[in-house]
């Protein structure tokens, strides 16, 4: 008998011990900041016999569990707290096991905000913010020998600022100024988001004895991506859901300046288990919708052209839905994989990760539309940005497809696109 309760007081410590363990790594992922509309009831699940608290001062919830916050309120998270929240403005509560305090979570309360859903495809060119370095090499020198001025000194990713006292803007500044140098160069160079200096010394090349730092550059990207949002409220819009990133380096690029033109699809090159599809098309580069300021992990921003922003002011706004209230089920993206005609196509939200570290990857969406299945055959590159409405709202937009499945692919939150 004795026994047999040791077993079992073993069994439940270590089953104590891993309730435990998972229970703080859950804890570890919960996100410190939630935001939520004001005036409104939120469903929040934290799925743990927890319990948490709020604080008389949160005079910005109004109730939770249908209880009124006055004094002090402590409700149990075993089922999903419904917070009834009055004023914007910042709360906290306190996610506590046995008295202890484990997570303190601000409750950042947030006016309802309302933008025009798109879906139109554009072509993207940016320039970027100096000269990204790619890579660097070797060359034969004037005086016979292999010549490697920048190995060890400039990587790729690299962000070309300036040349001593001269801002280099282009690969054409940054060629000429080397060209016409006579001893060593000071670069201004950006590096993982610091700014550090870096001294080399050109050497004349036996091809053209022209001087030359041996490094392969690039200052300036295009393609084709999905005009996501417009917000009538600030006159920014949002596409893409992700960032442009170098094909080479995989670093973000960053923005000097930058344009987004009309597009329409020519044709559509389908997806297939392992491979990619794409949408094909003619940008206009003659005519300039708009101009892009910002190139983030989460989308590219920027300013409309007023013509294009009053011919938008015609269409009714969306409100959109917080990551709370995104549910899994039936959906809606809108797209254009013919000509410039926007459509809406049916989906399916299969899986929402409302914790996800990776932003762009916090739904899991699959095509179920047999029209845009028998177009495309699922997600295709530059569908990227096409908005995702549910309930009437607009609630993400989608990012990436799965290659071996191109029915699939992840989406990002509004709520965090609008954030950037």
């Amino acid at each position: 008998m004795h026994r047999k309760m040791r077993v079992i007081a073993i069994l439940f410590f270590f089953a104590l011990v891993g309730y435990s363990v998972g229970a703080m790594t859950y804890l570890i992922r919960f996100p410190q900041e939630i935001r939520l509309t004001e005036f409104a009831t939120h469903s929040l699940n934290v799925g743990l016999p927890l319990s948490a608290t709020f604080q008389g001062q949160t005079t910005m919830v109004a109730s939770v569990n249908e209880t009124p916050v006055t004094e002090y309120c402590s409700v149990r998270l075993g089922r999903p707290l419904l917070i009834q929240t009055d004023s914007r403005g910042t709360a906290e509560m306190t996610i506590e096991a046995f008295g202890f305090p484990l997570r303190r979570v601000v409750l950042d309360i947030v006016p309802e905000v309302e933008v025009i859903p798109l879906g139109n495809a554009i072509g993207v060119r940016i320039n970027t913010d100096g000269v990204m370095v790619l890579g660097t090499g070797t060359f034969p020198g004037a005086d016979g020998t292999t010549q490697a001025p920048a190995n060890g000194l400039l990587q790729g990713g690299d962000l070309i600022l300036r040349a001593n006292d001269t801002v280099i803007n282009d690969k054409e500044a940054l060629s000429e100024y080397v060209a016409a140098s006579t001893g060593e160069i000071t670069f201004l160079v950006s590096r993982d988001g610091a700014e550090i200096e870096v001294t080399l010394t050109p050497a004349e090349a036996a091809t053209d004895n022209v001087r030359r730092i041996g490094t392969w550059v690039r200052d300036s990207t295009k393609g084709i991506g999905t005009l996501t949002f417009y917000n009538p409220q600030t006159g920014t819009f949002g596409a893409l859901g992700h960032g442009i990133v170098d094909v080479d380096t995989k670093k973000l690029m960053s923005v000097r300046s930058g344009v987004i033109m009309p597009s329409i699809v020519t044709s559509v090159k389908r997806g297939m288990r392992g491979v990619p599809g794409e949408l094909e098309g003619d940008v206009d580069i003659t005519q300039i919708l708009g101009h892009i300021s910002l190139n983030t992990a989460n989308g590219i921003y920027g300013t409309l052209e007023p013509v294009v922003a009053e011919e938008l002011s015609q269409f009714q706004p969306m409100p959109i839905a917080l990551r709370a209230h995104i549910q899994e089920g039936p959906a809606t993206i809108l797209t254009s994989v013919a000509g410039n005609t926007v459509q809406a196509y049916s989906i399916v939200i299969e899986s929402v990760n409302r914790f996800a570290t990776d932003e762009t990857k916090g739904m899991i969406i699959r095509i179920t539309d047999p029209e845009l299945l028998q177009i495309t055959g699922g997600i295709v590159q530059g569908m990227s940005g096409s908005p995702i409405l549910q309930n009437g709202r607009i609630i993400g937009a989608v990012t990436h497809v799965f290659v071996q499945d191109p029915t699939k692919g992840y989406g990002i939150f509004i709520e965090s696109m609008l954030q950037s």
